[in-house]
């Protein structure tokens, strides 16, 4: 009897109301309805010093830089080759900031295929730039924003990550750590080898069959970096150099943040779109999912919300679902969205990645990974609740991957009984102009109307009518005509 008692409050909350108490000093911020907001709790947010928070919670567990290298050296590979126990050199201890990658992170890395840069940052080919370097299709960013992928560098300049989250596709070879601790290279160094190394790459494909000329010699000269790679690229010191060094080379910039750190986000100079990782909606789930190294992970969480809403250029919120775990939380899903004010919001299932051997217990299998159809239903449930504010605007089926869009930003009105568009593409040139101009400019300065085929609802789903689809059968990779 005494245990159902202590059962009955967990059968309550499961639905996870939303509802508005008044409490005295409450630590930390609660959730709100899409309707209301918390300016008071915000504002306290903005004025925290984070870094000051971070240097505190190192004191109370005697933190230091080579704990956290540790943990990610014990994830490299354990077996080490007998010729270099033997006739390694003698560790010479490094004066001044430890460098972020070890020998031992180099050598899981590089079995990876990452292209290392210096000691922190590295670059690595995207299967969609090779699909589309051969005219098989591109990433979901080309139907939902109009990037080329055959051009698209996917890099990092920081393999560091403060969180270490469940689906990480990286395998938690990365190291991790919460503040930047590392010996640190220069942003136009770190550029310069970043393009070098990934048209070394695009090298590779000269000759190959299936690659098309053209677009061989586009993918020569590339327009667009995913600062997506793996680690947390905002935390590299000096990322609002490398951003503006990216466009002064007319090279767009989608740079993704973990949302651990407000006072990077707020300190953020313009880039063509900024994104922030919504796992979850609750506390709880957030830290199952993410496993944040900072004690304060949700003041965290929120406070970034606040800084993206404060934004002018294109903002994004990046759902990954995982079934089981995160999807029954729509009604706090809307009250994050209340409180950042996405631009967008990227609605994507879970990519199973095998198991990981970081030895963790998080369970995901195959069957955490939703069907299509139910990504579609839970975008739908989503912009239900949103007042029509945010409809769903575009597709990418093959990735399972689904754009809604502020529609009074981003959805243009026909006139004359016309039909009215989507703007969800970007105009690349006028956005460069626009950064380089100094001036203020908002998302809606350089927006572009989105095709037929890339609107949700065509029969296509989100895959380009000017490339082939291909299935394989057996051992052979066959066109297929339409569909995605």
């Amino acid at each position: 009897m005494r245990h159902q008692q202590q059962q009955q409050p967990l059968l309550k909350k499961k639905p996870a109301p939303i509802v508005i108490e008044e409490e005295e000093d409450e630590e930390v911020p609660r959730m709100v309805p899409y309707y209301e907001q918390q300016e008071e709790d915000a504002e306290a947010l903005r004025s925290k010093d984070w870094v000051t928070e971070a240097n505190k919670q190192d004191e109370e567990e005697g933190y230091s830089s080579d704990e956290e290298q540790g943990a990610a050296a014990e994830e490299a590979p354990a077996l080490v080759d007998l010729e270099d126990m033997v006739f390694a050199p003698k560790k010479v201890k490094e004066e001044g900031p430890k460098k972020m990658l070890t020998d031992p992170l180099r050598k899981a890395l590089t079995k990876q295929n990452y292209k290392l840069i210096g000691t922190h940052s590295a670059v690595k080919m995207c299967r969609w730039t090779k699909s589309m370097l051969r005219g098989r299709g591109g990433c979901y960013k080309h139907t939902f924003y109009g990037i080329n992928s055959h051009q698209c560098m996917e890099a990092t300049p920081s393999l560091a990550c403060a969180n270490k989250c469940v689906f990480c596709w990286r395998h938690h070879k990365n190291p991790v750590g919460r503040e930047w601790r590392w010996a640190t290279d220069p942003p136009d160094m770190i550029v310069t080898q970043a393009l070098e190394k990934h048209t070394n790459m695009i090298k590779e494909f000269k000759g190959v069959p299936g690659v098309i000329p053209a677009r061989f010699a586009e993918g020569m000269r590339p327009a667009h970096c995913a600062l997506s790679l793996v680690g947390e690229p905002i935390a590299y010191p000096y990322i609002n150099d490398l951003c503006n060094m990216l466009h002064q080379r007319q090279i767009s910039s989608f740079l993704v943040t973990n949302a651990q750190y407000p006072d990077k986000i707020r300190d953020m100079d313009p880039v063509t779109q900024l994104y922030v990782s919504i796992d979850a909606a609750t506390k709880d789930t957030l830290q199952e999912i993410d496993r944040p190294l900072f004690k304060d992970f949700w003041e965290r969480f929120l406070a970034s919300l606040d800084e993206l809403s404060r934004k002018g250029q294109r903002t994004v919120y990046r759902l990954t679902l995982v079934k089981k775990m995160n999807m029954d939380e729509i009604r706090d899903y809307v009250g994050l969205i209340a409180r950042g004010k996405p631009d967008f919001i990227e609605v994507k299932g879970v990519t199973y990645c095998g198991t990981s051997n970081s030895g963790d217990k998080s369970g995901l299998t195959m069957n955490s990974v939703p069907y299509h159809e139910e990504v579609v239903e839970f975008t739908q449930m989503l912009c239900e609740q949103t007042a029509g504010d945010y409809e769903v605007a575009s597709e990418h089926a093959h990735s399972c991957c689904v754009l809604i869009a502020n529609k009074k930003k981003f959805f243009k009105e026909g006139e004359d009984g016309a039909e009215g568009e989507w703007h969800t593409w970007i105009d690349y040139p006028k956005f460069h102009q626009l950064a380089a101009s100094g001036e203020h400019f908002t998302s809606k300065d350089y927006m572009a109307p989105t095709p037929d085929w890339a609107v949700m609802g065509h029969e296509s789903g989100g895959f380009a009518p000017y490339e082939t689809r291909h299935k394989r059968q057996g051992s052979k990779m066959v066109p297929v005509v339409g569909g995605c």
